[in-house]
């Protein structure tokens, strides 16, 4: 039921709705609106919902409807704001009158010149958001460039190449040019501790004009030169130290990527299963209609399609999580989709020839050329600790123009040799060979320890290799054979001969050949990445 008061104050007419606005109330509702329309475009609407309980969809058609027309909607309470909240929500916009349609022209302009730089920045968030498609080749060579680490490894290597600079300039002449104007008034009692008789207490001002170049080179410094011998040694170090976090985190983009395909291969099977499933439920449910399968046999096959549902759950999950990952090892906008695009290689197994030798191992590792580097830089800061013993003999002077002014200046010139020879250093060259002995046997156990690990890398990789391609070639035919025992016992099931247990167990087969067959993929190709890597070959590899 529904009460409708109608009351008219000054320039408004109120209409206050009390009920349920449903049903032929609607209808009602409709008329008393339309009767009263012409009195109503003269005066203001005004419909009060505070009474209204409940209402149907006819009933907030039909307020959208009047709210479109001008009228208000207002009212109280929970379900009268929420009905307000629908109607407002579905209502059209109003259409312009004749003074907004004559300004549309300039005001559409105005507002497209203020919305231009907004859609373009949600073009640029919509390009953002778009899928990026990706092979292996693609995110390595991504990786590469925008991985933060490269980058750190990147800008080592430049900042040591900045001091190898500086350390070179150290050997080089330096020139400068030097001009003052300088006057000096000092007191004679304070220079001198006494005062004179007869003589002023203070002396000057005096003036003194110079300018001129002036140089320096340093004819005799061995500990200049072994700093730059070093500072080269550092170049190398830090070159071979951006190689070896190239290659590692070449790696960990592979070993992620194989984790997705991984991912990829274990949502189609699941897929596959669960479609299995859902057909075996099917028959299962016919054969119980026709009287011939009982109840359990296909609460049976639904409890085993719920299962498959859930795995293919878990391995969706597992898919998503695997590209989170490789997104953020390519540093990509973490609102971009990934995809993989060599889904397919995943079920490839291309031969390899393992014929790496330890000795190649340690040659290509760019670990055990930082290593070498650093050994070598010990080695020159021990020379150049010694060397520092030795006289130090620097040439220096300028040519200047000199005067009390500068219109009363003459040539002048100035060249001198240094020597400079260390008595007494208060032990700190010792400190600084033994400091560099430390470093060297510091460096030798670390080669010893690196070279055992590569060793371990090799073997172990070269290991895994050959089990994994093994396991492939019986996982491949654990796959056929599963896929075999699950059409016989179907057809077993299907003529009445067993009931679907055989079935069941024939499924639950099938998901396991599937799971072993796709581990073994992922361990050969994983395998492969980490004899590369061991190598010291892997980013060659992955990147042509």
């Amino acid at each position: 039921m529904l009460r409708i008061t109608t009351t008219d104050v000054g320039e408004k007419v109120t209409l206050k709705l009390e009920g349920k606005l449903s049903g032929p109330w609607v209808e009602e509702f409709e008329r008393c609106w339309q009767m009263s329309a012409d009195i109503y475009k003269m005066k203001g609407l005004v419909v009060d919902l505070s009474g209204v309980t409940f209402a149907d969809p006819a009933g907030k058609k039909l307020l959208c409807s009047i709210s479109s027309q001008g009228a208000q909607l207002i009212g109280s309470g929970l379900v009268p704001k929420s009905l307000i909240e629908e109607v407002a929500a579905e209502r059209p916009p109003a259409k312009p009158g004749k003074t907004a349609g004559k300004s549309k022209p300039a005001v559409a302009k105005l507002i497209l010149i203020l919305l231009l730089p907004i859609l373009a920045a949600a073009n640029l968030r919509g390009q953002d958001s778009s899928t990026v498609r990706l092979t292996l080749h693609d995110a390595v060579a991504t990786a590469l460039k925008e991985n933060p680490q490269v980058q750190i490894a990147t800008l080592s290597f430049a900042e040591s190449q900045q001091d190898h600079d500086i350390a070179r300039a150290a050997l080089l002449p330096h020139v400068g040019l030097e001009g003052f104007d300088r006057a000096t008034r000092f007191n004679i009692y304070a220079q001198f501790g006494s005062k004179f008789p007869g003589i002023a207490e203070h002396a000057g001002p005096f003036q003194f004009f110079q300018v001129g170049p002036n140089f320096s080179l340093p004819v005799l410094d061995l500990t200049l030169w072994r700093r730059w011998q070093a500072a080269h040694q550092g170049v190398s170090a830090t070159q071979a130290q951006e190689t070896a976090v190239r290659e590692q985190v070449v790696l960990l983009v592979v070993s992620q990527y194989l984790a997705g395909l991984r991912g990829n291969a274990a949502v189609s099977a699941a897929r596959s299963r669960v479609e299995l499933a859902q057909a075996l439920y099917d028959q299962a449910d016919d054969l119980q209609k026709h009287g011939v399968g009982t109840g359990i046999d296909t609460l049976r096959a639904n409890v085993e399609l719920q299962n498959e549902k859930q795995r293919l759950l878990e391995a969706e999950t597992q898919q998503q999580v695997a590209l989170y990952g490789l997104a953020r090892l390519l540093n990509l906008d973490p609102h971009r989709e990934v995809e993989l695009g060599d889904t397919p290689s995943f079920y490839e197994t291309p031969e390899i020839v393992a014929s790496l030798t330890l000795e190649q191992a340690y040659g290509a590792r760019p670990e055990m050329r930082a290593l070498a580097a650093r050994e070598r830089i010990a080695e020159l800061t021990k020379r150049a600790a010694s060397e520092s013993r030795l006289p130090i003999i620097n040439l220096g002077g300028g040519w200047a123009e000199q005067g009390l002014s500068a219109p009363s200046s003459i040539p002048s010139y100035v060249y001198q040799v240094t020597v400079d020879v260390p008595l007494f250093t208060g032990g700190r060259i010792h400190a600084e060979r033994a400091k560099a002995d430390l470093e060297i046997k510091k460096a030798a156990e670390e080669r010893a320890d690196l070279r055992n690990q590569i060793a371990l890398e090799v073997k172990t990789a070269l290991a895994q290799l050959e089990s994994a391609r093994h396991q492939v070639d019986v996982a491949n035919l654990g796959v056929k054979l599963a896929q075999e025992e699950v059409s016989q016992a179907r057809d077993r099931f299907q003529a009445g001969v067993a009931n679907n247990i055989e079935v069941i167990g024939a499924q639950d087969a099938l998901a396991r050949a599937n799971d072993n067959q796709i581990a073994a993929l992922y361990r050969y190709n994983q395998s492969r990445a980490d004899l590369a890597h061991a190598g010291g070959q892997i980013e060659g590899l992955y990147s042509k």
